[in-house]
């Protein structure tokens, strides 16, 4: 009200200042505008009737309003959409965790359904579908010209029926099919395990389960530790994590920082924009942090990545992500649809845009593809033999048994990382990391 109140009066006082030669041009250039407005939704409605009347096949009306809608939103952006009531009903459910369907996240581009990323554990992450893939056909059906919502509406389908889509991936020579069996998502969204000394938090998406099962998952892993003295520091992964709600992404961040601007959005009207601050308060209580992200981290995982990158809270690691900066709010309708338009752009504490540039990495780590091992892996796996094998070989005389004994385990952890680094290169890498500053001793 008090918003109304004082646009009533700035606009009382510019009449009052302005001088009565301007009005007359001002409200004709008004009045021109709505008649051309008027004159274009006259054509809408002469073009909808011929539709209706004389196309070749009957069509339901309302099927063409909708139709009309879903145009007018699509032709903004890529996120800005239409969604009818069955939809808007899906989109509810899937902010709550669990939803059918093949798990991937994906947008438009050049025409074709691209994949921002597969989300973990689901039929398509196990069906190998990768973050970039392009999906070209469905049940041997082309996708290209259908709508991004349309494309979508043809991967959906019954919980355990059978689906063929044929993908087009960087570094194949041709398209290829993947077979997928639909079924129900249940999501986590956050998991939390211990790798070596290393606190590793998995973040899948950004619902509202989010944060607090990361934060349970974090507090449960140190307490098994044996407390945060026994912790070298925490991975945040990101990786493929195509975003969710703004609210959870704040929460996320803001358990890491101590003080300071989480992220500001900006709409068209600067009166619109928001600043979000962290709180005191950090559950890694200041041990060192390392954010993985690659092209498929978007949204929301890029406000977190990048808020801590800014405040230099944490060590980026990883490839670029996609660099969707910009944010959509739902809009309910009549009828039980809803409307998904874009409303704002997102900034970073340093007041960056991340829209189609992306976070950049501090340290860049590729993941290699996964190959065979080759025959000079084998080879050098021929001369792992040491003095120790050796028969008759003499004891070691300056150490104790306790300390033999810690060596033995320090290289068995050591063994384990090896083995991580041919699982998993980019998260071997990070632990890595946080194992050099933990040896590096506290800063003075």
């Amino acid at each position: 009200m008090k918003k109304f109140v004082m646009a009533a009066l700035a606009g009382s006082l510019a009449s009052v200042v302005a001088t009565t030669q301007f009005v007359g041009p001002l409200l004709a250039q008004e009045g021109e505008k709505n008649a051309t407005v008027y004159e274009q939704l006259d054509l809408f409605g002469d073009i909808f009737e011929r539709v209706r009347a004389q196309y070749v096949e009957e069509v339901e009306p309302g099927d063409l309003i909708e139709a009309a809608i879903n145009g007018m939103l699509t032709s903004l952006d890529p996120h800005s959409s239409y969604l009818p009531p069955d939809d808007a009903a899906d989109m509810r459910v899937q902010t709550r965790g669990e939803f059918g369907g093949l798990g991937i996240e994906v947008t438009q581009e050049e025409g074709f359904v691209k994949v921002v990323s597969p989300i973990d554990g689901t039929p398509a992450d196990e069906a190998g579908i990768e973050a970039g893939d392009f999906v070209t056909h469905v049940d041997g059906e082309s996708v290209l010209g259908l709508t991004l919502d349309e494309a979508v509406e043809r991967m959906r389908g019954p919980v355990g029926s059978e689906i063929v889509i044929t993908v087009v991936r960087e570094g194949e020579d041709e398209p290829f099919d993947v077979t997928i069996i639909r079924d129900k998502i249940k999501l986590t969204a956050a998991r939390a395990r211990i790798e070596a000394d290393t606190v590793v938090l998995r973040v899948t998406t950004f619902n509202d389960q989010t944060y607090q099962q990361m934060a349970d998952g974090l507090a449960k892993q140190i307490e098994e530790a044996g407390g945060i003295d026994s912790v070298n520091g925490v991975v945040l992964d990101l990786r493929n994590n195509p975003g969710g709600l703004l609210t959870q992404a704040i929460r996320v961040s803001d358990a890491f920082l101590e003080k300071g601007e989480i992220v500001s959005t900006r709409g068209r009207n600067p009166a619109d924009g928001e600043r979000f601050n962290a709180t005191a308060g950090d559950l890694a209580f200041g041990k060192p942090l390392v954010v993985l992200i690659n092209g498929g981290s978007a949204s929301a995982s890029e406000i977190v990545a990048g808020a801590l990158q800014d405040h230099r809270r944490a060590i980026v690691v990883g490839t670029k992500s996609f660099g969707k900066g910009s944010v959509q709010t739902v809009m309910p309708l009549r009828g039980a649809g809803a409307m998904r338009l874009t409303t704002a752009r997102y900034y970073t504490p340093s007041g960056r845009s991340i829209q189609s540039l992306g976070v950049s990495p501090d340290i860049i780590v590729e993941q290699p593809r996964r190959t065979e091992e080759t025959a000079e892996e084998g080879a050098e796996n021929r001369f792992s033999r040491s003095e120790a094998d050796l028969r008759g070989s003499l004891e070691n005389d300056s150490l104790t048994e306790d300390e033999i004994n810690q060596i033995e385990a320090d290289r068995a952890k050591a063994e384990e990382a090896a083995k991580l680094r041919k699982d998993d290169y980019q998260l071997a890498y990070a632990i890595d990391i946080l194992k050099g500053l933990s040896a590096l001793g506290p800063k003075n």
